[in-house]
């Protein structure tokens, strides 16, 4: 008799402990948003080639698309011919003269040295004359200045040989340098444009949407292929302003959908500094309760496979971190 009483109050007891019990939190609705990768053509060209098609994955670095290298490949060459025509000067400024054009000063330094030693043997002839009485002083003034002029001239032309075997002034050197780098410059740039022509994917992920076509003008900058990476989904959601405290950054939280096998975590990085609606100046009670805020979070590794781009969840908060702790502030 006593287990069949136990048995009969024990619906009455399990009721009155519910009814103690804090009500469960409703959930806050949100749903699931894509950060997608949309990747474009960093020079302008004519589209050649569409590598990939819309719902299919593809790993890091595969070819996506290419535009009309010509152009890219023309200006490549006009900059490497001004590189070589530029570092062609730049080395002919270091060097002397030809070896003719030296063997020909050398020749004229050789006649002027034979004509100013003419010159002074002419002159000691005649100074030794003129000592007899036989020559004028105005005649030994005219083989002075005759033995000057040759030498001068002998000296001149020695100075040009010296020259002659040196390149050009070091100021010179260093403009036709500065020049011949930047001419390198210009053709590394050209390589590099000749390079982008061909785009490949900057990270493993799916193609969403391909937004041209072979034969389309794609604009340098508008993007062409747009893709999905796998973990580049996040839950927004609202929180109104009584609960936003329980969402701080860092906090996780908990969603379930329709489509998943089970619930899932996810880590809030993201809470709007303002409210989606702003009250009058005078807040009452039932104006605050109509503040919310926008809160993201993104899923955990390994709860995405069964997440897509405007999926509604169901969020719930309070869900313990990965220390254990609660966010029940």
């Amino acid at each position: 008799m006593r287990d069949v009483a136990r048995t009969a109050l024990l619906p009455a007891v399990l009721g009155a402990v519910a009814a103690c019990s804090p009500p469960a939190e409703p959930p806050i609705t949100g749903y699931v948003e894509a950060e997608y990768l949309r990747v474009a053509s960093p020079v302008a060209g004519r589209l050649v080639a569409l590598s990939v098609e819309r719902g299919a994955s593809v790993s890091a670095g595969a070819p996506l698309f290419a535009v009309e290298p010509d152009l890219a490949a023309l200006a490549l060459r006009e900059a490497e011919s001004r590189a070589q025509a530029a570092q062609a000067s730049a080395r002919d400024l270091t060097r002397g003269a030809r070896r003719d054009e030296l063997a020909a000063a050398q020749a004229a330094l050789a006649a002027a040295q034979a004509a100013a030693a003419q010159a002074a043997s002419d002159l000691k002839r005649q100074q030794a004359l003129a000592a007899q009485g036989f020559v004028s002083s105005a005649g030994l003034d005219a083989l002075r200045a005759r033995r000057d002029a040759t030498a001068a001239d002998a000296q001149r032309l020695a100075a040009d040989l010296r020259t002659a075997r040196l390149g050009a002034r070091d100021d010179r050197q260093a403009a036709a340098e500065a020049e011949a780098a930047a001419a390198r410059d210009a053709v590394a740039q050209q390589r590099f444009r000749l390079g982008q022509t061909s785009v490949a994917a900057p990270a493993a992920a799916r193609v969403v949407d391909t937004l041209l076509r072979p034969g389309e003008w794609a604009a340098a900058g508008a993007p062409v292929v747009q893709m999905l990476e796998p973990t580049a989904l996040k839950l927004r959601f609202f929180v109104p302003e009584a609960l936003l405290a329980r969402v701080p950054v860092g906090s996780r939280v908990r969603a379930t959908c329709d489509g998943c096998s089970a619930p899932f975590d996810a880590t809030v990085r993201y809470v709007a500094p303002e409210a989606e609606f702003t009250p009058p100046v005078v807040y009452t009670e039932r104006q605050r309760q109509r503040m919310v805020f926008l809160v993201e979070a993104w899923p955990v590794p390994g709860a995405v496979a069964t997440l897509h781009p405007g999926l509604p969840v169901d969020v719930q908060l309070g869900v313990p971190g990965p220390g254990g702790h609660q966010n029940t502030r």
